[in-house]
């Protein structure tokens, strides 16, 4: 991993002070959640954004309306703002490179740019001797029979750049069902990976600052319908041993790639056995729990991160169960958000959204109480309102 130019300079110079402005490269509820926290702290926010009614941009103090490549735009963010962070992987490494050689960037581009492609990613992991499952990249179609071949006999092709919430990927157990959905996907640079029949998903988000310390929240247990991530439940229902592997395993991780920020880590449990599936470097929708379960959340930390502070011990105070809210529900007949917000313990965060659509994600609510258990009977009744 190269080394971040302007890190010597972070790690001597002093935390940025309250008052001091942040950007944020995108203006979805990540950049929201994100602006509100900042706010909370005493800084105002810049949201660099190409959509006019963009939910971050509306809670923010100033908003770029421009491109995230856009020379003037980004030129402009480097002299409003004192620090600059991002919501999402796909923004241009170069926009980040940019911006660095004025003031400080986290995360690094360099470890934005290995979340960005799936092939770089598994690299990386097996480079550093993490877990991962056997995966092959797939540049033309002939190099799938031999690949498949060297699977269990179950794999999944990814697209290597820009899938998610189940987009640009297809179960195959043929190599003929892998040449169809490379052909599906524009031939495309892919990556075949060998099926995992993982006993469950989990996934870690932690914190990392500039002199290297890491603090990490709670494991989450993934659940997902239709390959859009449903609910999480916290703490994950797996032994205490995978729960203690999955923290040093995202720790090393994040030290591997000298990372700066909150990075979210999705990891297969098998029995005992975990393997790495990908990162976000970023905060995480299995993340949203710790806006009320914790005494510190993800978006605190990506801001403590950000201006300099150290990270902060974080405690659960709760068991927590995160449920999504899809704009299928709200476009349902005889919606009502009252149903939900007359329920106790039932946080819910709503995301500004101009307009629902199916799959989008509009929501998320959070139950607290004593046990999974009873928060997962909860979380069955909302659902059936």
């Amino acid at each position: 991993m190269p080394t971040d130019p302007m890190r010597t300079d972070k790690k001597a110079r002093k935390p940025l002070p309250p008052g001091a402005t942040l950007g944020v490269l995108g203006g979805g509820q990540l950049g929201r959640m994100f602006s509100q926290a900042a706010s909370k702290m005493g800084y105002r926010v810049c949201v660099l954004d190409p959509a006019a009614d963009s939910p971050a941009a509306e809670v923010s103090a100033l908003h770029i309306k421009a491109g995230f490549d856009d020379p003037v735009a980004l030129a402009e963010l480097a002299e409003v703002c004192d620090a600059v962070t991002t919501e999402f992987e796909n923004v241009p490494a170069d926009s980040l490179r940019f911006l660095q050689n004025s003031i400080p960037v986290s995360p690094m581009p360099e470890a934005v740019e290995i979340a960005q492609n799936r092939n770089r990613e598994k690299t990386f992991f097996k480079e550093h001797n993490l877990p991962v499952n056997r995966c092959a990249a797939i540049t033309e179609a002939s190099q799938i029979a031999a690949a498949f071949e060297s699977m269990s006999g179950k794999a999944v092709i990814k697209t290597a750049r820009f899938g998610y919430d189940g987009k640009g990927q297809q179960v195959c157990t043929s190599a003929a069902e892998v040449e169809s959905a490379f052909a599906e996907f524009g031939g495309v640079e892919c990556i075949l990976e060998d099926f995992v029949p993982f006993d469950c998903e989990v996934s870690v988000v932690l914190a990392r600052d500039i002199h290297g310390n890491v603090e990490t929240f709670p494991v989450v247990e993934n659940q997902h319908i239709n390959s859009i991530l449903d609910l999480c439940i916290v703490p994950a229902r797996v032994p205490a041993a995978v729960l203690e592997k999955a923290q040093v395993i995202a720790a090393s991780l994040a030290e591997a790639l000298d990372y700066v920020g909150v990075l979210a880590i999705e990891m297969f449990v098998c029995g005992e056995s975990i393997s790495l599936n990908e990162i976000a470097p970023r905060p995480h929708n299995s993340g949203h729990y710790t806006m009320d379960a914790c005494n510190y959340s993800q978006f605190d930390q990506q801001v403590r991160t950000l201006v300099g502070l150290p990270v902060a011990r974080v405690d659960l105070h709760q068991p927590a169960v995160m449920l999504n809210v899809l704009g299928d529900l709200i476009l349902a007949n005889g919606f009502d958000w009252s149903n939900v917000q007359s329920v106790s313990n039932a946080h819910v965060h709503i995301y500004g959204k101009s307009e629902a659509r199916v799959a989008r994600k509009m929501a998320h609510i959070n139950l607290l109480g004593d046990n999974v258990a009873s928060l997962m009977a909860k979380a069955k009744s909302l659902k059936q309102l």
